[in-house]
């Protein structure tokens, strides 16, 4: 099983804008010392305690600090630039980072984001089908350009305008061909666009604010998606975030994980439980979709949703939280803000260095005695 890495990120509000972008830059930087497979970053527009507006333009700050983590796009937000801009932009990034690169997509879900871009009553999940489909026309066509498909808003070409021997109407491929590794971010229980994923081979990220008993459904969906495209889908394509803590003892683990008031795993799940009962998306935290409101509170989504502990402790929840939801190829650890940067840094260390390599032996030994059991 692979480690990655995921941040949103989300800030308090009073932090300094400069000085949270730059701790985030750090937490990446450290994450690629010790060895995670791939860092994801998400942007928002109009959230000012998730402050990285471009994706791809923070990333590439990381690429001369970094050697070995692939940097993703956690999300391209699709409904909030013209397929072009987009393709291009994305292409040029990939060869920067010499294959370092995961086009990480979604439609853009924040509703201040799609008002102030004048699309508020747009279907932003119609642009978003419309877009990847035109960025990927412009990755595996050749110039002139004539790209257009039926009931799509955007037409691309060049054919007007091109001069071919000087270069001119030629967009950029990426580095990766035929393409880079495509990842959307699945939320929704039950989410159907996991099933449009599995047919065109994007891999699916499951949200770490989604309860695990919905997981399940993410790759039900997704291995539907690859039977209709004649298809096996594979385990090891599915990333699974979940929030995580690992400390020295269990009271530290409690404390900064769970319980003090200023733990910024409370802080991240106070702010994600209020934004997704304003927009009426607070399903992922219900047992069950008739399950009442009164029912989804704070500290219950702390108990379900925060993995923290030792190593020990740690390596227990991640190994039944398997166990429950069949395999998956990789465990992302969600980013949070760092109150105390010194238990911040040293949960990584130890989710690196102990927890990840106890995992895996667990799952190799469990593997040989399954084969010894079916032979």
């Amino acid at each position: 099983m692979r480690l990655g890495y995921f941040t949103m990120p989300l800030h308090p509000l009073e932090r300094d804008t400069t000085e949270t972008l730059h701790e985030d830059r750090q937490t990446i930087i450290y994450a690629d010392r010790l060895g995670f497979y791939d860092a994801f970053v998400g942007e928002h527009l109009t959230d000012k305690a998730e402050n990285v507006t471009n994706s791809l333009m923070f990333l590439a700050t990381l690429l001369p600090e970094t050697q070995t983590i692939k940097l993703g796009s956690g999300t391209s937000n699709l409904s909030h630039s013209h397929p072009t801009l987009i393709a291009s932009q994305a292409a040029m990034f990939d060869h920067l980072a010499k294959g370092r690169f995961i086009f990480g997509i979604s439609p853009g879900a924040l509703a201040s984001d799609a008002e102030a871009l004048g699309i508020l009553d747009e279907d932003r999940n119609k642009i978003f089908a419309e877009v990847i489909d035109v960025i990927l026309a412009i990755w595996k066509g050749e110039p002139p350009y004539d790209i257009e498909f039926p009931d799509n808003r955007f037409k691309v070409s060049t054919r007007r305008t091109q001069i071919p021997e000087i270069g001119r109407g030629i967009l950029m491929k990426p580095y990766q061909q035929p393409l880079p590794e495509i990842v959307g971010t699945v939320v929704a229980p039950h989410s159907k666009g996991v099933i449009a994923m599995g047919q065109r081979d994007f891999h699916p990220m499951s949200a770490n604010f989604l309860l695990p008993h919905w997981l399940n459904s993410h790759w039900d969906n997704y291995k539907q998606g690859k039977a209709l495209a004649g298809q096996t889908a594979r385990n090891t394509d599915w990333r699974v975030a979940r929030t995580i803590f690992v400390a020295d003892d269990s009271a530290t683990a409690q404390r900064y994980g769970r319980s003090d008031p200023r733990s910024p795993y409370r802080y991240y799940y106070r702010q994600m439980l209020t934004k997704m009962m304003i927009s009426k998306r607070h399903v992922i935290f219900k047992k069950h979709v008739d399950e009442d409101d009164s029912h989804v509170t704070l500290d219950r989504l702390l108990d379900e949703l925060v993995i923290c502990g030792t190593v020990n402790e740690v390596v227990d929840q991640i190994l039944a939280l398997r166990e429950q939801v069949g395999d998956f190829g990789e465990i992302v650890y969600a980013g949070m803000d760092l109150v105390e940067p010194a238990l911040g840094r040293r949960s990584m260390d130890l989710m690196a260095h102990q927890v990840m390599p106890r995992v895996n032996e667990a799952l190799r030994l469990g593997s040989e005695t399954n084969a010894v059991a079916t032979a």
